[in-house]
């Protein structure tokens, strides 16, 4: 009589056995945890060998467990170094809070006078922190601040326009970050989308259609541009025949500039302030874009229409909570005051920017170089346009791989690739990192040196790309 074949499973680890070896792992996760993730790589150990893999020995088991756990319970969002060349970057979490808001942040953390009025004792509005600061920034009669931009669009037109006619140019009808369309949002607030004109051209006629449209509502393009053949109303034109027909006309800036800017890149950007000049009634924005604050949908304008949004019932499912008005509050302070934020100073001119990155490239070693690059102001905001900067050139035959190596440092840091090489912007890194980009790149290229005569994946994640074009 034969011998039954050999099953290659029963040689698996038990996990039991697995468990009492790893004391070490058990101490620092508790048993539950440990026992799960040993699991969990016994799991995957089958489906390998099914394939015909081997068996994993249990120091293998051991070790693959405490890397699963290590990714689980690791803290996050994690700190990053964005050498990547956007200021704005949504990938990378927008705009970097200033000291200030930092600050308030950290101070906000525990119990605060969120909803008192410490003078009677009585209950109070969260919406004093940032309301006053937001409208005197933006010239308003009245404003307020909500979860974000998209949030404060349904906001505002279910507020205005529940049941009714909304009239917006085919131009307008944007896709943003994703996969979210601007006709998706308008039917989530119960408006209903009157579309006129076309893509390219829209005539203030237009405006003038629909027999029961209760807002006119224009949207800033700010992650493409149109060239060539196209015709739009001034806003001023378009606010003037809302005003004629008595229907508030409600503008989505996104990018949350708050007063005009003389900075190139930013010379086409609409402002909060110049578009409620212009007529607007309302306008809405981001607050963690070019405002430089923390994720916000900033509604600004006249102050009966604030008023039916902050008593519409969403405005209490969409409000924010305590740590970001904290930060909101004090990045408006800081623009009130003439500081600004982080995002205007990554975009001014630094006479201490060409030294730096000579530095960093001669203490990378060749064949690290100096050229030039174009900054991006990124995240939806002044597409296409940034500001010339002195980078780094590292190139190498991988830099793709060159760029995840970096991304594994502690703190990751976040590098660009183009045209066969990596790119670092030190406009927004903080001189304090130089010294571990340094080493970073450093150590990253000179693991990969043995690969250079293979043919690259040419697989360049989204993050090494020069700008994302979220809004």
């Amino acid at each position: 009589m034969s011998a039954p074949p050999d099953n290659p499973f029963a040689r698996l680890p038990r996990v039991d056995d697995v468990v009492a070896a790893a004391v070490d792992l058990v101490d620092r996760h508790g048993r539950p945890a440990v026992v799960e993730a040993v699991r969990a790589v016994l799991d995957r150990a089958r489906q390998a060998m099914a394939d015909g893999a081997a068996p994993p020995t249990p120091e293998e088991v051991v070790a693959g467990a405490a890397a699963d756990l290590a990714r689980l319970l690791r803290p996050g969002p994690r700190r990053v170094v964005n050498a990547a060349g956007v200021v704005v970057h949504t990938n990378l979490g927008r705009a970097p809070l200033s000291a200030r808001a930092v600050q308030a942040v950290v101070a906000a953390a525990g119990y605060t006078d969120l909803e008192i009025d410490l003078d009677s004792g009585r209950r109070g509005s969260r919406g004093t922190h940032v309301d006053g600061l937001l409208a005197a920034a933006v010239g308003a009669e009245d404003a307020m601040a909500v979860n974000n931009c998209a949030a404060a669009l349904v906001l505002v037109l279910a507020a205005l326009a529940q049941g009714r006619q909304v009239l917006v140019s085919r131009g307008h009808l944007v896709e943003i970050g994703g996969s979210f369309r601007l006709p998706d949002i308008m039917a989530a607030s119960g408006a209903h989308l009157h579309e006129v004109g076309t893509t390219n051209r829209t005539h203030l006629r237009d405006y003038r259609e629909g027999s029961d449209v209760a807002a006119l509502l224009t949207v800033h393009p700010s992650n493409f541009s149109t060239d060539g053949f196209v015709t739009a109303p001034d806003q001023a034109d378009i606010a003037a025949v809302a005003a004629e027909r008595g229907i508030p006309l409600v503008h989505d800036a996104g990018s949350g500039l708050l007063a005009p800017s003389d900075h190139p890149a930013l010379a086409d950007e609409p402002s909060m302030a110049a578009v409620l000049q212009a007529g607007a009634a309302l306008v809405v924005a981001s607050g963690d874009k070019l405002l430089g604050g923390p994720q916000a949908g900033l509604i600004a304008g006249d102050a009966d229409l604030v008023a039916r949004c902050r008593r519409h019932p969403l405005a209490r499912a969409l409000r924010l909570d305590k740590l970001r008005l904290a930060a909101l509050s004090a990045t408006l302070t800081d623009h009130l005051q003439g500081v600004g934020s982080r995002v205007d100073a990554m975009l001014a001119d630094d006479p201490a920017l060409a030294a730096r990155v000579a530095t960093l490239a001669e203490r990378i070693g060749p064949p690290a170089t100096v050229t030039t690059a174009s900054t991006m102001v990124g995240g939806g905001s002044a597409p296409g346009m940034g500001v010339t900067s002195p980078v780094v050139r590292l190139p190498h035959p991988r830099p793709d791989r060159v760029a995840a190596a970096m991304r594994k440092a502690d703190p990751p840091v976040v590098a660009r690739v183009h045209d066969g090489a990596v790119l670092l912007d030190l406009r927004t890194v903080e001189p304090a990192d130089d010294d571990h980009v340094v080493a970073t790149t450093r150590s990253a290229a000179a693991d990969l040196a043995d690969d250079a005569d293979t043919p690259d994946d040419a697989t360049a994640d989204a993050v090494d790309v020069p700008a994302d074009v979220d809004r």
